[in-house]
């Protein structure tokens, strides 16, 4: 039988020889692990083909028009950066996007029989194509909580379900373009349409 102070020497030994076999067997593995957001198949980056996304207004349930705006606000952002509703350049892809929420009320209180906190359930269908619609490179629906205080006040409820439906939006937004750059990095690159230029004036008659 061996004593303390051998089983204290072996232990440390036999973890170290079970960690280093972990690490060898991971080793054929980390060949196959890459980053998200570097080059994609097309040899271009992830982040720039985010950029070259448009995306289209927000389809809603009536009522949800908050919802509509920060939303789209919210990808816009995500995807290009900027936050800016229009960004400069021609588009190589279009992304649609239809979302709804609805609202549970989890906690009842048992005194007033009002819910005081009420979880506010969304999901956002998208649909990714191509700048021209002849190719759909990825299609998914998303779902995100989120929860809020909802009171005996009107106004202070009200307010409270808006900054719900604003922090829902960018839980969404960021699914999303989650999503899209796993599509974006193993799609081949589309061809980006250009922008359609005023024609020039003809040129005024002479004599």
């Amino acid at each position: 039988m061996s004593s303390p102070e051998e089983r204290a020497i072996v232990a440390p030994t036999r973890r170290a020889v079970l960690g280093g076999l972990a690490c060898l067997a991971a080793l054929p593995l980390a060949g196959c692990l890459r980053p998200l957001y570097g080059t994609a198949a097309s040899n271009v980056e992830v982040s720039e083909l985010l950029r070259r996304v448009s995306v289209d207004p927000v389809k809603v349930d009536p009522g949800e028009e908050v919802l509509a705006h920060y939303l789209r606000q919210e990808l816009v952002f995500a995807l290009d950066g900027t936050g800016r509703p229009t960004v400069e350049g021609p588009r190589a892809y279009a992304l649609a996007v239809e979302a709804g929420a609805s609202v549970r009320l989890p906690i009842v209180d048992a005194v007033t029989l009002r819910a005081s906190v009420a979880s506010l359930v969304g999901r956002a269908s998208y649909t990714l194509t191509s700048a021209d619609g002849g190719t759909v490179v990825d299609s998914a629906t998303v779902n995100a909580v989120v929860t809020y205080e909802r009171t005996a006040q009107r106004f202070a409820a009200v307010r409270a379900g808006r900054e719900a439906r604003i922090r829902l939006a960018k839980r969404l937004a960021e699914e999303i373009r989650t999503r899209v750059a796993i599509a974006l990095r193993a799609a081949p690159e589309a061809a980006p349409v250009p922008a359609v230029q005023a024609p020039a004036d003809a040129p005024a008659p002479t004599g």
